[in-house]
C-alpha cells in the first residue's frame, strides 16, 4: 500500500507496509537517530521489542527521488471491543535538511488520513517535539485533540551544553548540598551492565507493590536492555551504600536526547535517606555531557506540574505533586510537546468510546489499552494525574518511559 504526493518539483511517495525489509529499516533508523525531537520508540528494534508483548509494527516510509527523506513507526494492536488501535509515539518524522519539507509533512499526514479510514479505526498520534504543524494538520483532516494519556503531555530537561557548574548551580539548595556528602556516606554510583537488569527488576517490583500497579516483567525488562545496548541507546547506572546496591536508573539514548525510561529503588533502606536516586541522576548528568548530547530529559512530568512550571510564576519544588518533585529540583527547563490527536471510526464508535470514559468498566478498559500501547510501564488500578493511568513517571521511585 502506497499514496503519492506531488511537492511542485518532485513527487512524494509513501509507502506503507509491516516489514519494508532491512535496507529500508536501516535507512529508517538512521534518520530517527539523526532527527531532534524524537525517541527510541520510533527505531526498528522499539517494534521488535513491542512485537514480544503482541504489537506489530507498521512503517509509513516517505521517499523523495528515491531517496528515504521522512516517515513514521505506528505500533498496532486488536483490542477486545476496541477492534484495531494504532500508536504513533513522537511521530512522524521529517529528515533535518530535506527539501520541501512541508510537502513531506503533508504527505505523511494524508497517509495517517488515509490509515484511520481504511486500516486502523483507532489512531493516536503523538508528534514529537516543534511539530505543532503536524498537530494541526491532522487536526484539519478530521483528527480531534486527545486526552487519552497515551504519552506524557510534556517533560522536564537540562541543557548540557552549559558548563557543569552552570548545571549545579540551579539545583535545589538540598540536592546541591548533597553532591559534597555523598561519598562521605559511603554511597557510589557505577555504570550497570546487563547483570543489573534483575536488579531493577527486583526494585521496580517492590514500588509496584507499594504503589498499587503491575511491574513489567524480567523477561521483557532484559530484551529491552539487551536489545537496546546492541545498537547503543541505553545506559543503565547503579548506585550503592557502602558496596550494597540500593538503586538502579536505566535511559535511553536518541538523537540529540537521552530520557529517563525505568528506575528503582530501595524504599526501605539507605537509598531514601541519602537520596542516592539523585547521585544517580547527578552521575548520568555528566555522562551525557561527556557523550555529546544535547538534552538530558527526565521523562515525564504530571499535567499539573506541567501547568504549574509553564505559567511562569516561581514556584518551589516542595509545593509540587512529590513524585514529580525529584525530577524539577534539578532546576532543568519544562516544555510542552505539540498536542496529541487521535481518529476514532466510525462514529458510532467514537460516541460509545466517548461514553466509555463515563463508566469505570470502560476506563479500567482504557487504562489497560494505555498501559500496553505505552510499552515501558507498569500497569494500574486507579486514574492520576489526568492520564487514562498513572504510570511509572509519576510514582516515587519509578521513572518514565
Amino acid at each position: 500500500m502506497g499514496i503519492s504526493h506531488n511537492s511542485g518539483t518532485q513527487q512524494i511517495h509513501v509507502t506503507i507496509r509491516e516489514d519494508p525489509g532491512p535496507e529500508a529499516l536501516h535507512a529508517w533508523d538512521r534518520l530517527v537517530d539523526h532527527t531532534p525531537g524524537t525517541d527510541v520508540t520510533q527505531l526498528s528494534v522499539w517494534g521488535g521489542l513491542r512485537s514480544r508483548v503482541g504489537f506489530t509494527p507498521l512503517y509509513l516510509l516517505a521517499y523523495q527521488a528515491g531517496e528515504l527523506v521522512g516517515g513514521a513507526q505506528i505500533l498496532t494492536r486488536r483490542f477486545p471491543v476496541l477492534g484495531s488501535v494504532g500508536y504513533l509515539p513522537y511521530g512522524p518524522l521529517v529528515s533535518p535538511g530535506a527539501p520541501a519539507a512541508d510537502d513531506i509533512r503533508q504527505a505523511l499526514v494524508d497517509a495517517l488520513a488515509m490509515l484511520s479510514r481504511r486500516r486502523l479505526p483507532i489512531l493516536f498520534i503523538q508528534p514529537p517535539e516543534s511539530a505543532e504543524d503536524t498537530s494541526n494538520e491532522l487536526i484539519r483532516r478530521g483528527f480531534r485533540h486527545s486526552s487519552a494519556g497515551i504519552a506524557p503531555q510534556g517533560s522536564i530537561r537540562i541543557d548540557l551544553t552549559e558548563d557543569l557548574a552552570v548545571i549545579r548551580s540551579r539545583f535545589g539548595k538540598r540536592l546541591k548540598s548533597w553532591t559534597n556528602r555523598w561519598e562521605s556516606r559511603g554511597v557510589r554510583v557505577r555504570p550497570g551492565t546487563e547483570a543489573d537488569v534483575a536488579l531493577l527488576a527486583d526494585l521496580m517490583a517492590s514500588s509496584a507493590q507499594h504503589q498499587g500497579y503491575t511491574p513489567l516483567p524480567l523477561d521483557y525488562i532484559t530484551a529491552l536492555y539487551r536489545e537496546l545496548a546492541a545498537t547503543g541507546h541505553v545506559v543503565m547506572f547503579v548506585g550503592e551504600v557502602d558496596g550494597v546496591p540500593v538503586a538502579v536508573d536505566l535511559m535511553t539514548g536518541c538523537g540529540e536526547m537521552v530520557r529517563g525510561r525505568l528506575s528503582g529503588f530501595d524504599r526501605s533502606g539507605e537509598a531514601m535517606r541519602l537520596s542516592v536516586p539523585a547521585a544517580i541522576r547527578w552521575e548520568l548528568i555528566k555522562w551525557a555531557k561527556a557523550q555529546g548530547y544535547r538534552w538530558f530529559d527526565f521523562g515525564g512530568l504530571r499535567p499539573e506540574t506541567l501547568a504549574a512550571l509553564l505559567d511562569g510564576a516561581e514556584r518551589d519544588a516542595d509545593s509540587l505533586p512529590t513524585a514529580d518533585q525529584p525530577k524539577v529540583t534539578f532546576g532543568g527547563t519544562a516544555f510542552r510537546y505539540p498536542p496529541a490527536v487521535e481518529m476514532i471510526r466510525p462514529a458510532p464508535l467514537r460516541i460509545a468510546y466517548d461514553l466509555a470514559w463515563r463508566s469505570a468498566t470502560g476506563r479500567r478498559l482504557f487504562r489497560k489499552a494505555q498501559s500496553l500501547l505505552r510499552g515501558s510501564r507498569g500497569h494500574v488500578g486507579r486514574r492520576q494525574g489526568g492520564d487514562i493511568a498513572a504510570s511509572p513517571s509519576t510514582k516515587a521511585g519509578v521513572s518514565s518511559g
